[in-house]
């Protein structure tokens, strides 16, 4: 890069960006940032010419890797026939198609299909459907008017708007919105640190199953990240206790939300994480993998159950929607990322990527100096992570985990951590090369920070 465009960059970034998930006057006394100019495959460049492997897929979205070429191929012609119009009085093939491979792909009943712009937006969607329906589902009459609340896990991460902060179990990100979030009850959550959690997730059910029981004629749903919490650092739960919150739904009338931001497009393994439980919800949300890292969009899917309570006349009707619900581009695009799943069988490549992450997290455990700092070791699918103990602090906050993300760097890695997790999440049809080096880092820096602990 020029250097006076290296400059520019740096000094507009300085004065005039704010960051994601960044306390900006560290940010603004810190050393300048590496600038990123390309991105190709499980890479992207810096303005020196390095290339990085990207850990995390860029926050998870890029599960095909970056630019994947058919991806940009269908982007770029659908650019040339229409980049946007309204989904509203009209429709266009893109949004009807893609609703129609989703619904053949989805957990069976979820055949309706709305377009959202993220994660986020995909939750509030969710929300807003479970109450509307309990007011005019058939079957509520007046009972339904009073089904307000909403149940999710202590530690769950749902979005970033106010209707999926309500939902989150994050304190820290919780906290400075208390006044305006809506009720929601945190229940104990299931996850264990390890992957082989035992019968305890029983105790985590009783919870539930105990305030659903007392108080199902005022809940509407249970929203839940099915398998893995995320960012709660990438805790695991078993199918079990999935299977049974979905019981205890059926039974008391309160509608199962399911969560696949993360979880879904293969990540776990199956293309569904609720597969791995053999259920289906009565309203699924998805994004991240959707548009293959190049588009910002999501969907929400329901039952024909949930949707035949909106019919009857407008004043039914689910009055809500953004200016680029169903947009040609992010459509066609996401048709094109079913269509690479299918034609790349990319979920049959799954299988050989988690056994190298986990015998590479399961090695970092034993390793005699890695071992000093780890605390617990975890992997499923295509996702591995680490646990790191911190004297100074705990969870999100911690900051173990940022000095093994300062020695990756250096290394040729971008591993941002959860706090005192780090993990990996790379594309799922990263080469089997550049996995095993990118998991080569993972263990190098661990070690390196362990040994200066």
């Amino acid at each position: 890069m020029d250097p006076a465009l290296r400059a520019r960059v740096h000094a507009a970034d300085r004065a005039h960006l704010w960051h994601p998930y960044t306390p900006m006057d560290e940010w603004r006394a810190g050393a300048p940032p590496p600038i990123v100019v390309a991105a190709r495959g499980p890479r992207f460049q810096l303005d020196d010419g390095r290339w990085l492997l990207d850990g995390n897929s860029s926050w998870w979205v890029s599960a095909l890797g970056h630019n994947h070429p058919r991806i940009v191929r269908a982007l770029t012609e659908q650019a040339q026939r229409m980049c946007h119009v309204a989904l509203a009085g009209i429709t266009h093939p893109e949004a009807a198609l893609l609703a129609e491979e989703l619904a053949a792909v989805a957990p069976p009943g979820l055949d309706q299909v709305f377009f959202t712009d993220d994660g986020s937006t995909a939750i509030e969607a969710a929300v807003k459907m479970a109450v509307q329906y309990f007011v005019q589902a058939p079957a509520s009459a007046k009972a339904g008017a009073k089904k307000r609340r909403f149940v999710s896990l202590d530690g769950a991460f749902h979005g970033e708007t106010v209707g999926a902060t309500s939902l989150g179990g994050v304190e820290v990100f919780r906290r400075p919105f208390a006044g305006v979030v809506f009720e929601c009850v945190h229940v104990p959550s299931p996850a264990s640190p390890s992957a082989s959690c035992g019968p305890a997730w029983a105790e985590a059910f009783d919870a539930i199953a105990d305030l659903v029981e007392r108080e199902h004629d005022t809940i509407a749903g249970v929203v839940l990240e099915p398998i893995v919490q995320g960012v709660a650092g990438m805790r695991v739960y078993p199918p079990a206790y999935l299977r049974a919150v979905r019981d205890l739904c059926t039974k008391h009338d309160v509608l199962l939300i399911l969560d696949e931001v993360f979880t879904g497009y293969g990540r776990l393994g199956p293309m569904w994480a609720s597969q791995l439980a053999e259920i289906e919800p009565d309203v699924f949300c998805l994004a991240k993998g959707f548009t293959g890292g190049v588009l910002p969009m999501a969907a929400t899917l329901a039952t024909r159950k949930v949707q035949s309570a909106f019919d009857g006349g407008r004043a039914r009707a689910f009055l809500y929607g953004h200016s680029f619900c169903g947009n040609p581009l992010g459509a066609a695009v996401a048709r094109e990322v079913l269509a690479i799943y299918r034609e790349e069988q990319v979920l049959a490549g799954i299988p050989e990527r988690h056994a190298r992450i986990a015998a590479a997290f399961a090695a970092l455990a034993r390793d005699p100096v890695a071992s000093r700092i780890v605390r617990d070791v975890r992997a499923i699918g295509a996702i591995g992570a680490a646990e790191l103990r911190d004297d100074a602090s705990h969870g999100y906050v911690a900051r173990v985990g940022w000095r093994v993300y300062e020695e990756a760097l250096a290394r040729g890695a971008y591993l941002r951590p959860l706090g005192d997790v780090v993990y990996v999440t790379p594309p799922l049809n990263i080469p089997l090369d550049e996995l095993d080096r990118l998991l080569a880092i993972v263990q190098e820096s661990v070690r390196a920070v362990a040994a200066g602990a």
